[in-house]
């Protein structure tokens, strides 16, 4: 079999690595193939050294462009690069336009598709995400699902592949690629002994005058100090609507630029807890080596394994809300359950059904 690892975006280098490094280290054939949907060549091998990766076998250049135009590039690509590369089995990770392409383009070349990160749902359907990973779900033949919450999903929408319960290659992640951010995370600012780590960055938040007043009203009323890495985008938005410097002079706000990941990995570990509207970092925090609460800013969450287990707490956007439940919060008492995306072997597990499924003398090509 020849595995095509399919990846476009930061959060999918970070959490196909694990997959990537159990390939490699069990000599399975397979090629690395990154769409550039969010990065640049040059960036994107900076990346994998830090990771301590081979470099991609296949670099598609597709960059930015509306949702439909990026998705048909990297269809195109795609399809044109599976079928140089001999490509028997597809993997994809995630919602992102390139993994609903991956998943497309393999799924009508006759070519065995996985998906990883399998029945995530948010059920808000502003989210082009909530989408791209219900359509990969029901292309896909292999489906890799975090949870048992997630296979109920997945078994409720009577999906045509079939499912594993396998964890969530991110906590591999966290687990592997702290030890490297130990040795190589480099910051240009102080980081205190207690802080509060924010993030805040998605469309349906940060374009919203009456929300980026609320977090800024929200944030003057925590007495820690705060760290936020701030997204350009973020803070061209924040700016425009000319609230930038009233948040920069919030007393406790320390804005820096963002951060590699490696360095968010320790900036992670070391917070007091997160004040956040990321999906990843409601995942990356129930690490057994960072395991940190939560305040999600947001309506919803696709990962409420997360909630029940006690490290999110899904607090909306409204002021009164945020403040209340952050103010409740106390670190001294929390006692979450142990991590609900299983034990850091996810893609042991993963690669132990590919594996199976060849020593077993399958075709991985459907027709």
């Amino acid at each position: 079999m020849n595995v095509g690892v399919v990846l476009g975006t930061r959060p999918e280098i970070i959490k196909m690595s694990p997959l990537i490094r159990e390939l490699e280290s069990r000599g399975i054939e397979h090629d690395i193939i990154h769409s550039g949907q969010h990065y640049d060549e040059e960036v994107s091998d900076i990346f994998f050294q830090e990771l301590e990766l081979d470099e991609p076998d296949r670099y598609l250049g597709v960059g930015s462009g509306s949702q439909g135009e990026q998705t048909g590039k990297a269809l195109i690509k795609l399809e044109e690069t599976f079928r140089e590369l001999d490509t028997d089995i597809v993997l994809v990770q995630g919602d992102t336009n390139t993994v609903l392409a991956g998943a497309l383009a393999g799924v009508k070349m006759g070519l065995t598709v996985g998906h990883v990160e399998a029945g995530l749902r948010s059920y808000d359907y502003r989210m082009p995400e909530e989408y791209n990973r219900r359509l990969s779900d029901h292309s896909s033949h292999l489906l890799f699902a975090p949870t048992a919450e997630s296979k109920r999903k997945l078994v409720s929408e009577s999906v045509w592949g079939e499912i594993y319960v396998t964890g969530n290659t991110v906590i591999d992640a966290c687990m592997q690629n702290m030890e490297i951010a130990e040795r190589k995370a480099s910051f240009d600012f102080d980081i205190p002994e207690h802080f509060v780590l924010v993030t805040a960055h998605r469309a349906e938040n940060v374009d919203d005058p009456e929300v980026q007043k609320n977090f800024i009203r929200s944030f003057e009323d925590i007495d820690t100090p705060m760290i936020y890495p701030i997204h350009p985008r973020a803070e061209e938005r924040f700016k425009t609507e000319e609230n930038l410097e009233e948040l920069s002079e919030i007393e406790n706000m320390n804005l820096v630029p963002p951060q590699g990941y490696l360095e968010f990995l320790v900036l992670m570990k070391r917070s007091e807890f997160i004040l956040t509207d990321s999906g990843g970092i409601q995942e990356e925090a129930t690490a057994p080596n960072i395991k940190k609460k939560v305040f999600v800013l947001r309506e919803s969450t696709e990962r409420p394994e997360a909630v029940d287990a006690g490290y999110c707490e899904v607090v909306g956007t409204e002021t009164e809300a945020i403040i209340e439940s952050v103010s409740d919060f106390d670190m001294k008492t929390w006692d979450p359950k142990g991590c609900p995306y299983g034990d850091g072997k996810a893609a042991e597990k993963i690669v132990d059904v590919l594996k199976k499924g060849s020593e077993c003398g399958l075709s991985f090509r459907i027709y």
